[in-house]
């Protein structure tokens, strides 16, 4: 017996389009079939399976466990085939959608996007800034930048980076106190924090005792961007990345007074869906960013490498 015959390749893209629409009608004019027609393909797919793919109620059309369980894989089929005809035609012009946090878009991704690019022209990209607690993340459709303890369950994560902190300040504002030549001296200072944790383990490394913290001047609740910008107009000292603001250091808006610089507990991964695992877009997405950050940490150091996932 022909594959055709016995395998319904045709029910299955009719059931991943009324899974993903929710809806025959819908479904009906994206095929371009009538509403007989996709009913007819579902029945020889629930035949061929032997159970129900959906439940059919007056308002509303939801999967059975059936569908559910065979939903996922169809669509990754799918997404298979589709990327694999069109590679093979060799006419295929991608967009690389990434969502990341404010900060590391604009302080480290938007300033070396430009070598990705080059060495794929072929794949746009479309960068998303984003600053949503975890709870309120949804799945990247590509890949998204993630900061967290831990990997996030039902994705496939890469740790990258984990970050180091030191006191950062406009130079001007070091000078209007008198300089800062012993750690002390930041006693002196307004502060730019969103809280006092990682400054009284900075004064305890330093060797002093963290009680003269005072409350915080300026609290941007951990946006690094807001407080180092906050920092370049001479409002306070921030605690800041040497890794993502090595322009500004090296342009002289910033100082960093003291090479003592502590590392975050938590680690920046990249994540991306199971389901898109072989994307040639995200395999190579992923390559060049875990090199790039490498070579990066190899050349100038100001963060770590991140432990094993």
């Amino acid at each position: 017996m022909k594959l055709s015959r016995r395998f319904p390749l045709n029910a299955l893209r009719v059931f991943e389009t009324v899974a993903r629409l929710e809806n025959f009608t819908r479904a009906s004019e994206e095929l371009g079939m009538t509403q007989t027609a996709v009913s007819y393909q579902i029945k020889l797919l629930e035949d061929f399976l032997g159970d129900a793919v959906f439940l059919r109620k007056p308002r509303a059309l939801q999967l059975t466990e059936t569908g559910r369980n065979l939903l996922p894989k169809v669509a990754e089929a799918f997404t298979l085939l589709s990327e694999a005809v069109q590679e093979t035609r060799g006419t295929r012009e991608e967009t690389l959608e990434i969502h990341s946090p404010p900060t590391f878009a604009s302080h480290w991704l938007a300033r070396h996007l430009g070598e990705f690019q080059r060495e794929h022209p072929n794949i746009a990209v479309r960068l998303v800034r984003g600053g949503a607690p975890d709870a309120e993340l949804p799945a990247p459709n590509d890949v998204a930048i993630r900061i967290g303890v831990n990997p996030w369950d039902g994705l496939i994560c890469h740790p990258i980076l984990r970050l180091t902190y030191a006191p950062m300040l406009n130079p001007q504002l070091a000078e209007s106190v008198g300089g800062i030549k012993t750690p002390a001296d930041l006693m002196k200072p307004p502060w730019i924090s969103n809280g006092k944790g990682l400054w009284s383990d900075w004064f305890r490394a330093a060797g002093l005792d963290p009680v003269g913290i005072r409350q915080m001047q300026l609290d941007a609740y951990g946006a690094l961007d807001l407080e180092a910008n906050a920092a370049i107009a001479g409002h306070g000292v921030a605690m800041l990345s040497p890794f993502l603001f090595k322009a500004e250091l090296a342009s002289g808006r910033l100082i960093q007074p003291f090479d003592l610089a502590l590392s975050d507990t938590k680690t920046y991964w990249l994540c991306y869906p199971p389901a898109r695992k072989n994307t040639a877009k995200i395999r190579a997405f992923a390559a060049w960013i875990q090199a790039a950050v490498a070579r990066e940490l190899t050349a100038a150091p100001g963060a770590l490498a991140p432990p094993a996932a």
